[in-house]
């Protein structure tokens, strides 16, 4: 009886015989392995980079202006007639301060104008906030913080496109007729924000709202309301109670609540299932590695009758001839699935630098488990693909075997 060890040597030798042949099918396993891995880890980190940006405003609640449609998070129902609101009302905004208790409350104005630096011209948002609130909301990366005056805060976007610095005077509005201009200075540039269900801050100016009144009017109408919860664990009882208190009329909504913590989970969900949708458009390239890998294996029976006879003929069974044919497929596909997993790493790291725009996440153990994961399925399909051709070759009978030439 011959021992085991002798049959991977024989797959090995069948392997080396035919080279080529054998590095072309494991080329295949190489292809899906890329494929498999990097659209995993891509997925991995677009949901792990979204997911992040929204927990950074977790516990902010926004009431804005109903202005038909949906009713938002926080309102339950819907339906019929629609009472159009363009603003969030003074006595209103009272409301929303008694219900949120010793929570943050945050008015915020809002409006977008032309804005010119040097001979640059182009659009930003500019919201008005009180002062002491900015830095509940923003993080201030470079200057100073929001104090008073004409000094404005500037997104991270904006600071790109026109070529900003702490300095920088900035024209507001249209500077083609006679009207004077708003002018502001640049006092503070904000953190980069991403992604956020806070106020987009990225291409906008953050002025006071005194300034804001006083450059557009409109004091006492806010275009929207922050409310930052203390607790996570507030946010339902705040929205119930936000919408309780200000839709009275389930018809006749007149604000709409929204939460980022209500909306994670649907982003979460929804990118996963993507994820795993472009993981399988990955996997037919498999499916033609496994054609080529079954069509090498099966090359390989029918090149070796004569020397599975003779292995018969002195007493091998019939398991060991499977054995050595399915650990030539299991050699095929390490190689395919070791090379792979190597060049996943590479395609991998630049797809989530092309598309997702940040690496942050690429080597988090939720990102490469990707790679370990390509491997086993890219091994398992060299597997299956051997099993017929490896059975087939055990059932020959020995006498007719040794007969072949």
């Amino acid at each position: 009886m011959i021992g085991g060890d002798i049959f991977v040597s024989l797959a090995y030798r069948s392997v080396r015989l035919h080279l080529l042949r054998s590095l072309l099918a494991a080329l295949g396993i190489v292809i899906g392995v890329i494929a498999i891995t990097s659209l995993g880890i891509m997925g991995a980190n677009l949901t792990m980079s979204v997911s992040a940006q929204l927990s950074r405003t977790a516990n902010v609640i926004t009431v804005s202006p109903y202005t038909g449609g949906g009713r938002g998070f926080g309102a339950g129902g819907g339906g019929g007639e629609s009472n159009v609101n363009l603003n969030i009302t003074q006595s209103q905004l009272q409301d929303i301060i008694q219900v949120a208790g010793a929570n943050q409350v945050i008015p915020i104005y809002s409006n977008s104008d032309r804005i010119t630096v040097g001979s640059k011209v182009g659009r930003a948002s500019i919201y008005g906030l009180p002062p002491d609130k900015v830095q509940d909301l923003l993080t201030v990366q470079e200057g100073t913080a929001l104090r008073g005056g004409d000094g404005a805060l500037v997104g991270a976007t904006l600071v790109s496109d026109f070529d900003l610095t702490v300095g920088s005077r900035i024209k507001l509005g249209d500077t083609s007729g006679n009207s004077t201009p708003n002018i502001v200075r640049v006092i503070g540039i904000l953190q980069s924000q991403g992604a956020s269900f806070s106020i987009n801050a990225d291409r906008a100016l953050i002025v006071t709202d005194k300034w804001y009144t006083s450059a557009y009017g409109g004091s006492g109408d806010y275009s929207q309301v922050q409310i930052i919860a203390n607790d996570l664990s507030q946010i339902g009882t705040i929205i119930n109670n936000t919408d309780k208190r200000l839709n009275r009329n389930e018809k006749l909504p007149v604000v709409r609540i929204s939460s980022p913590s209500q909306f994670l989970s649907t982003v979460t969900s929804t990118l996963g299932s993507i994820t795993s949708f472009m993981t399988m458009l990955g996997a037919i390239s498999l499916i033609v590695a496994a054609v080529s890998i079954f069509n090498v294996m099966i090359m390989s029976v029918t090149e070796r009758i004569r020397e599975i006879g003779i292995l018969r003929s002195i007493g091998t069974r019939k398991s060991e001839i499977r054995k050595m044919f399915l650990y030539e497929a299991i050699i095929i596909g390490f190689i395919g699935a070791g090379v792979g997993a190597i060049l996943s790493v590479v395609f991998g790291y630049l797809t989530v630098l092309a598309i997702v725009g940040n690496t942050t996440y690429f080597f988090t153990p939720a990102s490469l488990i990707y790679i370990p994961q390509g491997m086993l399925i890219g091994v398992a399909t060299c597997v299956l693909s051997g099993v017929y051709p490896a059975w087939r070759a055990s059932d020959l009978d020995p006498i007719e075997a040794l007969r072949a030439e």
